[in-house]
């Protein structure tokens, strides 16, 4: 499966791009966690502020837990981190592990430092990601700053990247087929939650792709689903005019459908066009029933401002620094800066940390 909205519109089509790689050293992509909270002090977890390079997402408790000898599933992160990158982020393992804690700096794990806490890490106790990434042979003839003060002044399109679908789209046709009730009958339980959510993704790229090809990427309409901005609670827009205004001055962003069973209805010429996206990849919201919780359905924000967005050249290349909501892709930036096209692997963020159903 190609599915065009695993390659979304950019928003600055019009502007050439830099071109370049990424990635060639590990060095040149850094991902620092932004935690919602810091360790208080006191309580029967021990937090890590670990830095890694070069170790795989689906394998760093299991590393951290065996050299604590502990269980793996006493080991609480608040999102997955790329394997080809240098991360920083806090990891909680029980306050038992402490005189083990030297045994964890090697094979590309190091602690920076460590504190207590009451609660275990879990997925989405985040507030971002802030990333630091080199392009290296990018074009200095290239349009940056216009493609950056575009960004900055309007907001970047909240697309999945594409690592969200698999390679040539093999999770989210793994998702479809759950859906149907044809799924393979030994599927692991984490990737049958990630199949799903695929194509829940999918569905919402298209969603922003064809707002956008209407041009209404920063209009609102009349039923559309508004959030505060950064984050609060949703609402339905019923006067168009006084949201629009409250749109334009940044206190809130439209929020686009993540299907589900439970999704918060938009109303009106909002909910048509919703129903169209389902309509046309012959889905419907009952398709989402008897799931239990796996596929509930949310809200995601269809904007974000990155409000610390800089760029500078040095010898190597463009040296670009943003920070990112949990959930939200590096991906989709470098896109719209290089104009080159991205795999599957070009990235991953945290692992949806943000409670997307």
């Amino acid at each position: 499966m190609n599915h065009p909205a695993m390659s979304p519109p950019l928003f600055t089509a019009d502007l050439s791009g830099t071109g370049g790689r990424i990635r060639v050293r590990d060095d040149d992509f850094e991902v620092e966690e932004v935690p919602s909270y810091e360790p208080c002090g006191t309580g029967d977890h021990l937090y890590l502020w670990i830095e890694k390079r070069g170790v795989a997402p689906e394998f760093f408790a299991q590393t951290i837990a065996r050299k604590l000898n502990t269980h793996p599933g006493n080991v609480g992160t608040a999102g997955l981190k790329d394997r080809h990158a240098v991360t920083r982020q806090w990891v909680s393992v029980p306050k038992e592990c402490e005189p083990q804690i030297a045994k964890l700096d090697g094979e590309g794990v190091r602690v920076l430092k460590t504190g207590r806490h009451s609660n275990k890490l879990k997925p989405g106790h985040l507030r971002g990601n802030r990333f630091r990434i080199l392009v290296r042979g990018a074009d200095r003839a290239a349009p940056v700053d216009a493609i950056l003060n575009r960004i900055r002044t309007q907001g970047m399109p909240n697309f999945y990247g594409p690592q969200r679908f698999g390679r040539d789209g093999g999770t989210v046709d793994l998702g479809l087929q759950c859906l149907a009730g044809k799924a393979p009958r030994r599927i692991r339980p984490f990737l049958f939650r990630f199949a799903l959510s695929a194509v829940q993704s999918l569905l919402f790229n298209d969603y922003l792709a064809r707002r956008m090809k209407d041009g209404l990427f920063r209009t609102i309409l009349e039923g559309d689903v508004m959030t505060k901005w950064p984050l609060g609670g949703m609402f339905v827009a019923k006067d168009v005019a006084a949201e629009q205004a409250r749109f334009d001055a940044r206190e809130t962003v439209t929020a686009g459908p993540m299907f589900g069973k439970k999704t918060f209805p938009a109303e009106g010429v909002a909910a048509e066009r919703e129903a169209a996206v389902l309509r046309d990849h012959n889905l419907s919201p009952a398709s989402f029933a008897g799931f239990g919780k796996l596929v509930m359905g949310t809200r995601r924000q269809n904007l974000v401002y990155l409000d610390d967005l800089a760029a500078a050249w040095e010898p190597d290349g463009l040296r670009l620094s943003f920070t990112l909501p949990a959930g939200s892709y590096a991906t989709v930036l470098l896109a719209e800066v290089m104009k080159t096209a991205l795999t599957e692997d070009g990235d991953t963020p945290d692992d949806d940390g943000d409670g997307e159903q």
